[in-house]
């Protein structure tokens, strides 16, 4: 089973296998894209609600990896859906693909090439320059905001 991104309706995905969604797909979808969900939805698409702990579980192993800042909750529920139906996840989006290799969760990608190495990311103050492994509003130190810093 296959469970897609906005991607796939943007991009005409196709496939002979089954797939399913979640509802906040359909709200980031315009035009033909949008006409197409709605297409696979009247043929059989499944429409998936992850549970709230598994959806605990993504958002937690996204804070440890460094992408939460940067997942939408659509994002989150997808690669929850993704794990709860032991399916593959079909997205072009890095972040998502770099929190479901954390969770074992197979990946399609569709117009971009895939991720080479899950990252976890590290947060640089802008001001003193010191480095966090956590996310924060700002730096205990100076009070300076932080910038996501890629870890290579």
């Amino acid at each position: 089973m296959y469970v897609l991104d906005s991607s796939a309706f943007i991009h005409d995905f196709h496939t002979t296998e089954q797939t399913a969604t979640i509802p906040l797909v359909r709200e980031e979808l315009e035009d033909e894209s949008a006409y197409r969900y709605d297409a696979m939805e009247g043929s059989g698409m499944h429409i998936h609600i992850p549970n709230d702990d598994t959806t605990e579980k993504v958002e937690r192993a996204a804070r440890e990896s460094g992408d939460l800042g940067v997942l939408s909750d659509t994002d989150v529920r997808l690669v929850a859906a993704s794990f709860e139906l032991d399916a593959t996840l079909v997205t072009d989006d890095y972040a998502m693909q770099n929190v479901a290799e954390k969770l074992n969760v197979a990946v399609d990608v569709i117009a971009r090439e895939g991720i080479d190495e899950q990252r976890h990311w590290t947060y640089q103050c802008q001001g003193c320059g010191r480095e966090f492994d956590e996310e924060k509003e700002r730096c205990p130190i100076c009070g300076s905001e932080l910038a996501r810093k890629n870890p290579s």
